[in-house]
C-alpha cells in the first residue's frame, strides 16, 4: 500500500468524498492511515462548505451577470464610528464568478488573516479604488457626507468604470445603476472585497498616526473610544487627527477653549 507519507500525498489529491480511492485506502488498517484519510475528508467536506457559502455570497453578481453586466464594483466603508483618524472607503471590480477563501465581512475575518486575504483581493480583482477623507472633511461635512466622498472618491479610480455599483447600506448621487444592501458586506462578495481593503488600508494609517501620536493606543484601537484611547485623551489632550465634531472630543475642544 506504501507509506503512509505516500498515501498521504494521493489523498491530497482527492477532491471528491464519493471517490473510490477512500474504500480503497480503508482496507490498510493501520492508524497512521485511518488518520490521514478522516483528516482528509473533513477537509473535503470543509472545502464543500467554504464553496457553498461563497456561491451564496454571490447572488446579487449573479442575477447582475444574468443581465449582461460584467464589470460589478462592490463599496464599503471602514471608520464612522472612531474618534480619531480618517473614513476610508474602497471599490472593487472582482472578475465573474470569483471566489476567494475566506473572503467575508472584514468583521468577521481574523485580524491575522486580514493582510492574507487583501493580498488575495489585490491578486484577483480587476480594479480597486480607495477613498480617504480625513477628520477635518468630517468636521467640517458630517460623517455620512464624508463617507459618501470617500466612496465617491473610490469609484472615480476605478478602470474600468463600473456598469453597477453594490453598496453597503448607502445610495450614491452618481450615474451609475446601484444597488444598496444591508449588510452588504456579508451578503455580497464585491462588498466584503471592499471591506477588507478598506479595513487594512485604514489600519495601516492608524499604526503609523500611532508612532506620530504615542499615547493613545492607535495600532490597537484604530481610533475607537476604548478606554486607553480615552486614557490618552485625560492624559495627553487632543490630536491634530481627532474628530473635533465627535463626543468626548467635542466637550474636550470646549472646556480647553473655556480655559484659555
Amino acid at each position: 500500500m506504501g507509506t503512509i507519507k505516500e498515501i498521504k500525498e494521493k489523498l491530497a489529491k482527492i477532491t471528491d468524498l464519493k471517490s473510490p480511492l477512500f474504500k480503497e485506502f480503508e482496507k490498510d488498517s493501520r492508524a497512521g492511515v485511518q488518520k490521514e484519510i478522516q483528516k482528509r475528508k473533513k477537509n473535503i467536506q470543509a472545502d464543500m462548505d467554504e464553496n457553498l457559502r461563497l456561491e451564496g455570497m454571490l447572488s446579487y453578481e449573479k442575477e447582475l451577470y444574468n443581465q449582461g453586466i460584467r464589470f460589478i464594483a462592490g463599496v464599503d466603508e471602514v471608520g464612522r464610528g472612531p474618534l480619531a483618524g480618517p473614513v476610508v472607503a474602497a471599490a472593487v471590480i472582482l472578475p465573474q464568478n470569483c471566489k476567494i477563501k475566506g473572503l467575508n465581512d472584514s468583521k468577521k475575518i481574523p485580524k491575522k488573516k486580514h493582510e492574507e486575504i487583501f493580498q488575495a483581493v489585490k491578486d484577483n480583482a480587476i480594479a480597486i479604488g480607495v477613498g480617504i477623507m480625513d477628520n477635518h472633511v468630517i468636521d467640517q461635512v458630517n460623517i455620512y457626507e464624508a463617507t459618501k466622498l470617500a466612496m465617491k472618491e473610490a469609484i472615480s479610480q476605478l478602470e474600468p468604470q463600473p456598469e453597477h455599483l453594490l453598496i453597503d447600506a448607502m445610495k450614491l448621487d452618481l450615474p451609475i445603476s446601484q444597488t444598496s444592501i444591508i449588510k452588504g458586506d456579508a451578503n455580497s462578495l464585491s462588498i466584503a472585497a471592499a471591506s477588507i481593503v478598506a479595513k487594512v488600508t485604514r489600519d495601516k494609517i492608524m499604526a503609523n498616526y500611532n508612532q506620530e501620536f504615542p499615547g493613545y493606543d492607535f495600532a490597537q484601537n484604530a481610533g475607537y473610544g476604548t478606554a486607553k484611547h480615552l486614557d490618552g485623551l485625560e492624559k495627553h489632550g487632543i490630536t491634530p487627527i481627532h474628530r473635533t465634531s465627535f463626543e468626548p472630543v467635542k466637550t474636550l475642544v470646549v472646556s480647553s477653549k473655556e480655559k484659555n
